[in-house]
């Protein structure tokens, strides 16, 4: 039975904000590091909260916390030594591994994301640009009373019109394809699979090879929460309508490029279901967009490039233990709307996004490292995940096709990775421990 009054809201509901703020935080002095937490833990809501209140909430707070910053509001170094060591390595340490090379270097990252003062994270979503003006002031004031805490950055959110559907800055459909929890009484849509065990996202609860992992320790500390893998990618929207405009002469060939690298149409309408044609009907239809497999519908690629974006985050049924490495994803898109008639501006804009899982280095990691960025992905030789992969000029990116497939070479990077952090999002009572001074808490 999941303890719904203990797991923070986002691991298990997506709440209809449309503007938001990342609020990226140093503590000084573990005291005011604590007294913060106290503050603001009572204004996280947990899953149950948001359950009975979401439709009429205006605002919605999560808080989670790096190794750093677990050790700077006190926690004893036998409890830090518990947790992964990936967790304690933090993301910047495993850049190379992730593929986060070259522009995507640690080293070029924004907002002090990359510095080990880098000790909590505010996610304050709110429902409209008036809320979110509110939210931020309440937090400055908050900020202020709590002696040795700082900002060292700050992230604004918002939708991309129009504002009936979530998409990125390329005109994508978003949120289309997310792992259902058993247990949460959620059905997934069809071609989802099936519920997977609890244990895969939250600590404490089986998983889908039995008891699951140890605890951190305390389990005060560790149980009902998760790590989360911080993404902020810049989307190059002019760089990627320019590639479209070289390799398509018409509008309905352009189209045909840009899913190609997706998988899907920018309706959401995957290749596999519609391979000639967009279908928006069918984009926009979860009990159909989703249901589909590539071993039997699609297996030489024909429809689905081998090396598209949505076949290698989610090789589906021609990948294996694919119960073990699915993702909670959640996020929001940052940056000004460019309008498709619009040229290059220069202004950033992208995806600020977390990965939530049980295990960074058996989910995130392996998504990195072996789907994303391995170039010989399905055996293609020269090939990086063309949305998201580390790209330099000198990967390629096939298409096949009878009777010759086509192949274009030196791909353009279309994103960049300007920050990235390995966040523990703690369940509402770990939130309380942490607010507890460390003699209180062996007391």
């Amino acid at each position: 039975m999941l303890e719904y009054d203990d797991i923070q809201y986002i691991l298990l509901t997506r709440v209809p904000a449309l503007t938001g703020r990342y609020e990226f935080l140093s503590f000084r002095n573990p005291a005011g590091g604590r007294a913060w937490v106290g503050s603001i833990g009572e204004k996280v809501q947990s899953a149950a909260e948001i359950r009975a209140s979401v439709d009429n909430d205006q605002r919605w707070v999560t808080v989670a916390f790096t190794w750093n910053g677990l050790r700077a509001l006190g926690v004893d170094e036998a409890s830090l030594a518990t947790f992964p060591e990936e967790f304690k390595q933090g993301m910047v340490a495993r850049a190379e591994m992730l593929g986060d090379t070259g522009e995507n270097d640690p080293k070029n990252w924004v907002g002090s994301l990359a510095s080990p003062d880098l000790h909590a994270i505010a996610i304050l979503f709110a429902r409209d640009a008036a809320e979110h003006r509110r939210c931020q002031l309440e937090h400055e004031n908050l900020i202020a009373q709590c002696e040795g805490v700082e900002v060292l950055s700050a992230l604004d959110l918002q939708a991309t019109p129009p504002f009936d559907y979530a998409h990125d800055h390329f005109g994508y459909r978003d949120r289309l394809s997310q792992p259902i929890i058993e247990g949460t009484g959620e059905t997934p849509t069809p071609g989802s699979g099936a519920p997977l065990k609890p244990g895969e996202f939250i600590l404490g609860y089986p998983d889908e090879a039995g008891p699951g992992a140890k605890l951190p320790q305390p389990e005060i500390l560790s149980r009902n929460g998760s790590y989360m893998a911080y993404r902020r990618l810049q989307e190059h929207v002019g760089r990627f309508r320019d590639f479209l405009g070289q390799h398509g002469k018409t509008t309905e060939e352009r189209e045909l490029v840009a899913a190609k690298l997706m998988g899907r149409w920018r309706s959401g309408a995957p290749l596999v279901l519609a391979p000639d044609k967009d279908d928006p009907a069918l984009g926009a239809d979860l009990q159909r967009n989703n249901d589909f497999t590539y071993k039997d519908m699609d297996p030489r690629g024909y429809a689905v490039p081998l090396g598209a974006h949505i076949r290698r985050m989610n090789p589906r049924d021609t990948a294996a233990n694919m119960n073990r490495r699915r993702m909670i994803r959640r996020g929001a898109t940052y940056g000004p709307h460019l309008p498709e008639d619009a040229p290059e501006d220069g202004a950033e804009r992208g995806i600020a996004a977390f990965v939530i899982c049980a295990s960074l280095i058996r989910q995130f990691e392996f998504a990195q490292n072996v789907w994303v960025n391995d170039r010989n992905f399905h055996e293609l030789g020269n090939e990086r995940d063309p949305i998201i992969g580390s790209q330099d000029g000198t990967f390629e990116f096939k298409i096949p096709k009878r009777p010759i497939r086509k192949k274009i070479t030196g791909l353009p990077a279309f994103t960049t990775v300007r920050g990235g952090a390995y966040f523990f999002l703690p369940g509402i009572k770990a939130l309380r421990y942490l607010a507890t001074p460390a003699d209180a808490r062996r007391a």
